[in-house]
C-alpha cells in the first residue's frame, strides 16, 4: 500500500496535505481498499466551520457507507466536484484526483500533531 511521506494521517484513515493554511483532504489507500468500489461521495458542508473529528461527508461503496471525519478544525472551502461524475477516482488515485475537500485550517500547527506515514503504516499493518 502507498502512504506518501509528505502527508499526515488520522486513525479514521483520512490523509491531509497542508499548503499555508489550506489543507487538501481525502481517504487513504488503505481506506479505499477496505471500502471496495466507491460509487458515490456525498459532501454538502461547503462553507461550514467544523471541529476536528466532526463528520464532513460520507463515501458510499458497493457494500457500505462510511463517514468522513475532518482531521483538524477549519472551514470547508471547496469540494472536489469531479467526484460527482467519477467517484471511482477515489479508488484509482486516492492521493491525487480522488481528493475530497479543501479546508481553510483554523490552526495549521494541528496538522503536525497527526500521524506521519510510518506511524500510519504501523497502525494499519
Amino acid at each position: 500500500m502507498n502512504f506518501p511521506e509528505n502527508l499526515r494521517y488520522t486513525k479514521d484513515h483520512e490523509w491531509i496535505s497542508l499548503e499555508g493554511n489550506v489543507a487538501t483532504i481525502g481517504i487513504t489507500d488503505f481506506a479505499q481498499r477496505e471500502l471496495g468500489d466507491i460509487v458515490y461521495v456525498d459532501i454538502n458542508t461547503v462553507g461550514k466551520t467544523l471541529n476536528a473529528e466532526e463528520v464532513f461527508g460520507t463515501v458510499e461503496a458497493v457494500k457500505t457507507v462510511s463517514d468522513l471525519f475532518l482531521p483538524v478544525a477549519g472551514t470547508i472551502a471547496e469540494v472536489n466536484s469531479a467526484l460527482n461524475d467519477k467517484p471511482e477516482a477515489v479508488n484509482n488515485d486516492p492521493y491525487g484526483e480522488g481528493w475530497m475537500v479543501k479546508v481553510t485550517v483554523s490552526n495549521p500547527a494541528d496538522v503536525e500533531a497527526l500521524m506521519d506515514a510510518a506511524a500510519y503504516g504501523a497502525l494499519v499493518a
